[in-house]
């Protein structure tokens, strides 16, 4: 997050997401104090914890999307969970410390094709040896005269190689496959590391297998510099790196954060509410995780938990929790106004989404604006009149749109389709007036 000032984070947050502008301001500001944080001097930066946001608001706002775009502009590890997935320790489900586990795993392949990519050019030279061997098989006379030969044709070929003249020619090579037989092996709760070292222990007694393959030039190129670059890497250092990345830049998304709320007026054991709360509570307040490649620190990790709290509200999770998220941010509901600029607006957007899926049958597809609003009309409607499930009916709605254009569109003669308004209605006004009917179909 060096270069994006948080205007520069909501700018291109607001190239895929419509409205909401509270909540890019509230998750801007949070990155950016990532990377403050890392500026200041070393005994206040300890100091400085990370301000965790909880986002609430009805679903199919948007939260989830701002959380999909954070991960891509993060230049940190990121995770995504579900707080439902999660049980109380010793009751069946996933524990709560897997979530910092699954983000070490992730910084690790992050770090790890991070170290690959600068090995490359040394992978790429190492490469190209082996398959001009490959190409040029069988032993070198040692004599003076056979050995300045060899060399001029192994010189020629690297030339032909380097043009990508043989590209096209083909090349046997050994390729390693698992000797291992496949196995799933049951752990206790918590106990998934477990599991994947037992695996780990038995792969390496099995012996290592090769089997020969034919592959083109340019894919067997391909094949070469990536197990070089593989080799090349220091995976200790890996290891170093990605435990340091995650515990200093480390992103958590605790998705249905709401559904793990206690609800007034119910009694009884609840394992996979409040016991979550509270196995949730250590990681987000600071604590130290074992890791199959060490001990995590979870204090600069930042949380960033969602839920649409229509049931339950934020004030019925546990007062120690609600504390360890001082910024709360309200998303607002999706009008028909927020539809139409959905459908238009995103640089991913719906309409465009469909456009591009048509074009490959040899079909221009296009929309009048009075059919787009219309479509925003119908989406806005059924979910008034039955659930509210945001932005996510215009998915429904634009299927249904579409769904026999999309069907006949390989045997269609006409090269340009046009739908306004009059065709929108007339295929979902009925289904949208009926509401019983919509509620199954929209």
């Amino acid at each position: 997050m060096t270069n994006f000032t948080p205007r520069e984070i909501v700018s291109e947050l607001d190239r895929y997401i419509v409205g909401q502008h509270d909540a890019k301001r509230a998750v801007a500001v949070a990155l950016r104090n990532r990377w403050r944080r890392q500026q200041v001097q070393s005994d206040l930066r300890d100091e400085i914890v990370p301000k965790n946001i909880i986002m609430i608001g009805p679903t199919g706002v948007g939260k989830t999307e701002i959380a999909r775009r954070l991960a891509k502009l993060s230049q940190a590890p990121f995770i995504k969970v579900e707080a439902s997935k999660f049980t109380e320790v010793g009751y069946v489900g996933r524990d709560v410390e897997s979530m910092i586990r699954d983000l070490l795993e992730l910084a690790i392949i992050m770090v790890k094709e991070e170290e690959a990519r600068k090995m490359r050019v040394k992978a790429e030279s190492l490469a190209e040896e082996k398959l001009l061997d490959l190409l040029l098989p069988g032993e070198v006379d040692r004599s003076p005269d056979k050995q300045d030969q060899h060399q001029h044709t192994r010189d020629k070929m690297r030339k032909l190689l380097r043009m990508g003249e043989l590209d096209e020619r083909y090349v046997e090579m050994e390729a390693e496959v698992s000797s291992m037989p496949q196995m799933n092996i049951l752990t206790p709760q918590g106990g998934e590391d477990l599991g994947m070292n037992i695996k780990e222990m038995f792969g390496n007694m099995f012996p290592k297998k090769t089997k020969r393959k034919k592959l083109k030039v340019s894919e067997a190129r391909e094949q070469l510099i990536e197990s070089e670059a593989e080799r090349l890497v220091d995976m200790e250092n890996v290891h170093a790196l990605a435990k340091e990345r995650t515990e200093q830049t480390g992103i958590v998304f605790i998705d249905e954060i709401d559904k793990v709320a206690s609800r007034e007026g119910m009694h009884g054991p609840e394992v996979s509410r409040e016991g979550v709360q509270r196995d949730i509570l250590p990681i987000i307040e600071g604590s130290t995780i074992n890791t199959k490649y060490g001990p995590v620190k979870t204090d600069h990790i930042l949380f960033i938990a969602a839920g649409a709290f229509h049931v339950s509200k934020p004030s019925d999770l546990i007062p120690e929790l609600q504390g360890r998220f001082p910024i709360r941010v309200e998303l607002n509901s999706l009008g028909e106004d927020e539809f139409v600029r959905i459908l238009t607006e995103p640089k991913t957007a719906l309409i465009r989404q469909y456009k591009a899926l048509l074009e490959t049958e040899g079909l221009t597809l296009s929309f009048e604006d009075s059919a787009i609003h219309e479509v925003a009309r119908i989406a806005k409607e059924v979910n008034d009149s039955t659930e509210n499930i945001g932005a996510r009916r215009l998915h429904t709605v634009m299927e249904k749109l579409l769904e026999d254009l999309s069907f006949d569109a390989p045997e269609r003669q006409e090269a340009k389709v046009v739908i306004d308004a009059d065709e929108v209605k007339a295929r979902l006004t009925g289904i949208s007036s009926d509401e019983d009917l919509s509620r199954y179909i929209l």
